[in-house]
């Protein structure tokens, strides 16, 4: 049967700062990120199954991505937690503001890949994670294909 690679597009509003960077970014500010999932697999193919013929149900991809990404990430300002940004993430924290705190610097790159292995944990055995596109603006975005990961 033929592999079937399924996209489900999710949007979503995150700040973060990049800390020591020598660019604008370095200050809070934030994004309207459009993330591109897309899974492969064989669609089902037993008659009596409910979900016959799909790879996954789009509602089933969608509850995992906005389970382990966008409720998490949406209207958040994230802040790699080894930085002096820790001092500033307390102070929003302790004024009722969502911060997240990631091992990492939260460039588009290393989110799209804080996310691949988000999903991946959360998919059937039968599908694979095979490409994330995380698009910051509308002319700049990070891609991870599993392919490049083996």
């Amino acid at each position: 049967m033929s592999k079937i690679r399924i996209t489900k597009q999710f949007t979503f509003e995150t700040g973060h700062a990049l800390y020591g960077y020598d660019g604008k970014c370095r200050n809070v500010h934030g994004h309207s990120y459009k993330l591109a999932v897309t899974v492969i697999g064989t669609p089902i193919t037993d008659s009596s199954h409910v979900k016959f013929g799909m790879v996954i149900d789009f509602s089933d991809l969608k509850k995992i991505v906005k389970e382990e990404i966008v409720d998490i990430f949406d209207h958040a300002t994230v802040f790699n937690q080894n930085t002096p940004h820790i001092e500033l993430a307390q102070e929003l924290k302790d004024r009722g503001h969502h911060v997240i705190l990631v091992d990492y610097q939260p460039t588009s790159e290393n989110m799209v890949i804080d996310f691949a292995q988000k999903i991946k944990n959360r998919l059937p055995e039968n599908l694979a994670l095979y490409s994330l596109r995380l698009q910051e603006t509308d002319s700049s975005y990070a891609e991870w294909f599993q392919s490049d990961n083996l």
